[in-house]
């Protein structure tokens, strides 16, 4: 999808997420990252220590970025939470390349 086509369902897609899980404030790219880290889990929403965010947000990075080949679902550990393997490493890529490719990437998990 060419940047313009990305701007539009992007900001559709915060719109929609925003309102939904919002409480009021617009979501950024880190808190939908998250979000998708949480219903990948699959165990529900609840307090999270630092660490575990973070592994969200690294299973949401590998869930969105599997479609590309990237990474590939391996299963679930013996706690429920699910392990990815890499497959091809990331490009090296600038930040505002990083942004784009993650706003696309979570644009088409939303689609599907």
């Amino acid at each position: 999808m060419n940047r313009e086509e990305l701007k539009v369902k992007w900001e559709k897609l915060v719109k929609d997420v925003s309102a939904r899980f919002g409480d009021g404030e617009e979501l950024d790219l880190d808190a939908i990252i998250f979000l998708v880290g949480v219903q990948e889990l699959g165990m529900g929403f609840g307090k999270f220590k630092k660490d575990e965010k973070l592994n969200l947000m690294h299973i949401a990075i590998c869930r969105v970025l599997e479609p590309y080949g990237y990474y590939e679902y391996e299963g679930r550990d013996p706690d429920g939470w699910p392990h990815y393997k890499v497959i091809e490493q990331l490009p090296s890529l600038k930040p505002g390349e990083q942004s784009l490719l993650m706003k696309e990437a979570l644009v088409r998990y939303f689609e599907n």
